[in-house]
């Protein structure tokens, strides 16, 4: 796609996410855990078999890449004058 259309650039992602207000430690503790989950074989290759990639990032990265994607996403909505019906 990105040959055919001059600076299409998306990707698709999931990710878990708490509660506005959950504590740091837990945060962290679910953290690790969901880390060692994508880099288990096993993940891996469920992953692969749906034609996807895992990786791993921090708490604080993930917020990052959503707050970047809310504005990429706000910026395409503005400029197409997009209305909900």
């Amino acid at each position: 796609m990105s040959d055919s259309v001059k600076g299409y650039d998306v990707q698709g992602w999931n990710g878990i996410l708490a509660p506005a207000g959950t504590p740091p430690e837990l945060i962290d503790r679910l953290n690790k855990a969901i880390v060692k989950s994508v880099a288990s074989p096993e993940f891996s290759k469920k992953l692969r078999q749906e034609g996807a990639t895992g990786f791993s990032s921090t708490p604080a990265e993930f917020q990052h890449l959503i707050a970047r994607d809310i504005a990429k996403w706000a910026k395409v909505i503005k400029e197409a004058n997009i209305q909900l019906d």
